[in-house]
C-alpha cells in the first residue's frame, strides 16, 4: 500500500513540475535541440556504428552515396544520380561537386575540402580492412576484389561478383559513410573522438558517458524546398542520464525534447492500456507511433556444445520457445504496443513475412513434452540456465524467468550494462542473450543475415554463430535473385529453417514511439526508428 501511495506521489510532483515549468519559461533565440541517450556512445566513428545511439549520432555527422527518406524510399545524398549495368553488377554514382567536409585543422590552412570518389575508395577499402574490424565489412562481401573505382573526381563505381538485389538500399546505412584519409591519419584510433564528416551538424565536444554536443555545419550542401539551407537547428544536446524515471522527469520539466520508446517505470502513466496517450497529455505532448522494423528476440550460442549448456539441445530451445504467453505477456509489460511475434525473425512490412505461418504459440503442455524428450522430465537434472540481459528489459526477462520456471526450468537473469552486454554477445561470450535487431536497409535479408555463417561475430551480425548449409545455400541463392517474388519465396524459405532449429526465441515485433514536446516540428516517425534532425524546428525555444 505504502509502494502504491508513493509511486502517486512521485506523478502528482511530475504533474506539478510539468504545468509549472511550462508557466515560467524563458526563451531563447537558439534552437538547441535536447536528447538523452541511456545506452551511452561507444565511438562516433561511423565504421563501428553497429546499434541505435551510434546509428543516430552518425546519422548527423555523416553522409554517404544515398539515404533513405522518412517512407524508406531510397534517395540522393552525396551521389546526385547512379545507374545500374544491365547485368546488375555494376554501379555508377554521379557525384555533387558542393560537398566539402567539417572544417577541421586536419586540412591545414584551407581549413576543409570537396568530397571526390577516391574518397569513397578510401573509406569502402577501410571498412573492409580486417586490421579496421569493422562490424559493416560484411556489407561489401559481394564486391570484387579492386571493386571501388573512382574514375575521376566525380564518379564513383562498385562491381560486383554476382548481382544483389538488396546491395542499394544497404549503402544507406552509416557504416558507408565518407570520411576523410587526413582525419584517420591524424587521429588513428582517437578517431572515434573526432569526428570528421560531412552531415548537417559537426563536432563540438563529447565527455564521454555525460554530454555530447554538435553545432550547425553552415556549410551544409542540402536545402529545403524553398532554397533555405539545412539544417533549422543551431545544436544538439545529447545527455546521459541511464535511469529512465530520471529521463522522463527530465522529458516532462521540458529539459528533454523528445523520448524515444517506453519503459516500464512510467509506461502506465504516458499510456493508457490499449497503447494510447494518456489524456491528461494530450495538449502538452504529441504521440507519433507505427510499425517498426526491429525483432526483439532471446539469442542462443550455437556452438557452445559443452554438456553443462543444456541450451545446445534443440529440443530444450523448442521447449522455451512453446513455454511462455507472448499476449500475455505484450498486453501486461508493453500495454500493447508491438505485437507478440509468431511467424519468425522477419517483421511485418517485409517480403518473406507470413502471417498465417504460426511457428511458436503459447503451448505448455508441449514445452514440457520436449523437455522430457530432451532427458530432463519436469525440468529434473537439468543445469540452470543464465539469460543475460540489460535493466531495460528486466521486467520481460522476469516474466519469462516466471514462465519457465513452472515448466521446472531454473533461469537466472544476469543484469548488464548495454554496452557491456554488447560487448559480451560480439565476442560470443554470452550462451542465452536479449537481443534485437533493428533493420539497416529495408528487405528481409537483413534480418535473414544474422544467421548465415560467413557473418561470424565479431566481424558480422550473426551473434548466435548459427551454422547450416541448406541455409547458406538458400541465402547466397537470394542474393543473387532480381525479382522480388522469386526472392521473397527464399526468405520464407529461410525464416522456417531457422524457426525449427531455434537459434533464437522470437518476442514481438516492435513498434515505434515517440513522446515530443508541442514545440517541436519536423521530427517525423519512420518504420526503422532512424533519428533525422536537419529539418526539426523549435517554436519558442527554452533558455539553457
Amino acid at each position: 500500500m505504502r509502494r502504491i501511495v508513493a509511486v502517486k506521489s512521485l506523478y502528482l510532483v511530475v504533474l506539478l513540475l510539468f504545468f509549472s515549468c511550462n508557466r515560467a519559461k524563458k526563451y531563447t533565440d537558439k534552437q538547441i535541440f535536447r536528447y538523452n541517450e541511456a545506452a551511452n556512445i561507444a565511438s562516433l566513428d561511423p565504421a563501428f556504428a553497429k546499434d541505435q545511439s551510434m546509428i543516430w549520432v552518425c546519422l548527423q555527422l555523416f553522409n554517404g552515396l544515398v539515404e533513405l527518406d522518412k517512407d524508406l524510399n531510397i534517395r540522393p545524398s552525396i551521389a546526385k544520380d547512379w545507374t545500374i549495368s544491365s547485368d546488375k553488377k555494376e554501379y555508377r554514382f554521379n557525384l555533387r561537386q558542393d560537398v566539402f567536409f567539417h572544417k577541421s585543422s586536419v586540412f591545414g590552412t584551407r581549413q576543409t575540402r570537396k568530397v571526390v570518389a577516391a574518397d569513397f575508395v578510401y573509406s569502402f577499402n577501410r571498412i573492409i580492412d580486417e586490421k579496421v574490424a569493422s562490424p559493416g565489412a560484411w556489407i561489401f562481401n559481394n564486391v570484387a576484389s579492386g571493386g571501388f573505382i573512382a574514375e575521376n573526381d566525380s564518379t564513383f563505381v562498385i562491381k560486383l561478383k554476382q548481382p544483389y538485389a538488396p546491395f542499394l538500399g544497404m549503402l544507406t546505412m552509416p557504416y558507408c559513410s565518407v570520411v576523410p584519409h587526413e582525419a584517420l591519419r591524424h587521429f588513428g584510433a582517437d578517431f572515434r573522438r573526432n569526428p570528421v564528416g560531412t552531415g548537417a551538424f559537426r563536432f563540438k565536444m563529447w565527455k564521454e558517458g555525460v554530454k555530447l554536443v554538435l553545432l550547425r555545419n553552415d556549410d551544409y550542401f542540402e536545402t529545403d524546398e524553398q532554397g533555405r539551407h539545412l539544417p533549422y537547428l543551431d545544436a544538439i544536446n545529447i545527455s546521459f542520464i541511464i535511469d529512465k524515471q530520471s529521463v522522463f522527469l527530465e522529458f516532462i520539466k521540458g529539459n528533454i525534447d523528445f523520448i524515444s520508446g517506453i519503459d516500464a517505470t512510467y509506461k502506465d502513466e504516458l499510456l493508457t492500456r490499449s497503447g494510447k496517450l494518456q489524456p491528461k497529455y494530450a495538449d502538452k505532448i504529441n504521440l507519433y507511433t507505427q510499425p517498426y522494423l526491429n525483432t526483439e528476440y532471446l539469442g542462443f550460442l550455437m556452438d557452445d556444445t559443452s554438456k553443462d549448456n543444456p541450451l545446445s539441445n534443440i529440443k530444450v530451445r523448442q521447449a522455451i520457445n512453446y513455454g511462455f504467453d507472448r499476449k500475455k505477456m505484450m498486453r501486461y509489460l508493453r500495454n500493447n504496443i508491438g505485437s507478440g511475434s509468431v511467424s519468425g525473425m522477419i517483421p511485418e512490412g517485409l517480403a518473406g513475412f507470413d502471417s498465417t505461418k504460426i511457428f511458436y504459440n503459447y503451448d505448455p503442455a508441449k514445452a514440457k513434452a520436449l523437455l522430457a524428450e530432451a532427458g530432463y522430465p519436469n525440468g529434473k537434472g537439468m543445469p540452470t540456465i543464465t539469460l543475460s540481459t540489460t535493466s531495460s528489459y528486466l521486467d520481460l526477462c522476469k516474466y519469462i524467468q516466471q514462465q519457465l520456471i513452472l515448466l521446472g526450468m531454473e533461469v537466472k537473469i544476469d543484469v548488464n550494462p548495454p554496452a557491456a552486454l554488447r560487448e559480451q554477445i560480439a565476442q560470443g561470450k554470452s550462451r542465452w542473450f536479449r537481443g534485437s535487431w533493428i533493420a539497416d536497409f529495408p528487405d528481409a535479408e537483413n534480418y535473414l543475415s544474422l544467421f548465415y555463417s560467413g557473418n561470424l561475430s565479431p566481424k558480422g551480425p550473426n551473434y548466435t554463430h548459427f551454422y547450416d548449409r541448406t541455409f547458406d545455400a538458400l541465402y547466397r541463392k537470394a542474393q543473387a535473385e532480381p525479382d522480388i517474388n522469386s526472392r521473397k519465396a527464399l526468405y520464407e524459405q529461410m525464416n522456417a529453417l531457422i524457426m525449427a532449429q531455434s537459434p533464437v526465441v522470437v518476442l514481438y515485433y516492435d513498434q515505434v514511439l515517440r513522446f515530443v514536446h508541442k514545440n517541436i516540428s519536423g521530427l517525423e516517425a519512420n518504420a526503422m526508428n532512424l533519428l533525422i534532425l536537419k529539418r526539426v524546428k523549435i517554436d519558442n525555444p527554452p533558455a539553457l
